[in-house]
């Protein structure tokens, strides 16, 4: 299992519930959850091995919003 960060415009609930239906159905993403508190909307992921950064952005890129992997 590996964490991944990412910044993200998941500015509130409404956003994420959008993103959720992608996440929960994705077997790598073990958990996950959006510090909508957070000036960067983290995003973090527990992942399997197999996932990869570029995975998860494009899974919140389909949905209609950014993530960049956080340094």
């Amino acid at each position: 299992m590996k964490e991944l960060k990412f910044k993200t415009n998941l500015n509130c609930g409404n956003c994420v519930a959008k993103v959720q239906p992608a996440f929960d159905a994705e077997e790598g993403i073990l958990e996950w959850n959006v510090d909508t508190e957070n000036p960067d909307k983290i995003l973090s992921v527990n992942a399997s091995e197999e996932l990869e950064e570029e995975d998860i952005i494009v899974m919140v890129r389909k949905k209609g919003f950014q993530a960049e992997v956080l340094k």
